[in-house]
């Protein structure tokens, strides 16, 4: 019965020792998932900052214009379909005053 007792005492200390272990090992996992989440919600808010600037409209009229040589579109250039069934706001211009955008090579070589 003695030994049965020390057994038991034994099992008790080594799940106490166990449990502690455990516990503080969990926290250490917990301070790591911080300072991850820290480092990541600092690169998502640079990202936002950089995708703001990238899709900003002055921002990507100039790429359209100085990078790629467009220009904005000239009377009668734009051609404005309608899918079935809507009423058009606008009478369409007879089609001998449509005219085609297309692109004019400037010869820079970037093209």
């Amino acid at each position: 019965m003695k030994a049965l007792t020390i057994v038991a005492g034994v099992l008790l200390v080594f799940v106490f020792v166990w449990e502690r272990v455990d516990v503080v090992r969990v926290g250490y996992q917990i301070e790591r998932l911080k300072v991850q989440k820290v480092l990541l919600e600092r690169e998502r808010d640079q990202l936002q900052v950089k995708f703001s600037a990238l899709t900003a409209p002055e921002r990507i009229a100039k790429v359209a214009t100085e990078k790629l040589g467009l220009v904005p579109p000239q009377q009668g250039q734009v051609l404005v379909v309608h899918q079935q069934g809507e009423a058009p706001s606008l009478s369409l211009p007879p089609v001998e005053q449509i005219r085609l955008a297309r692109h004019v090579s400037t010869g820079r070589g970037n093209e």
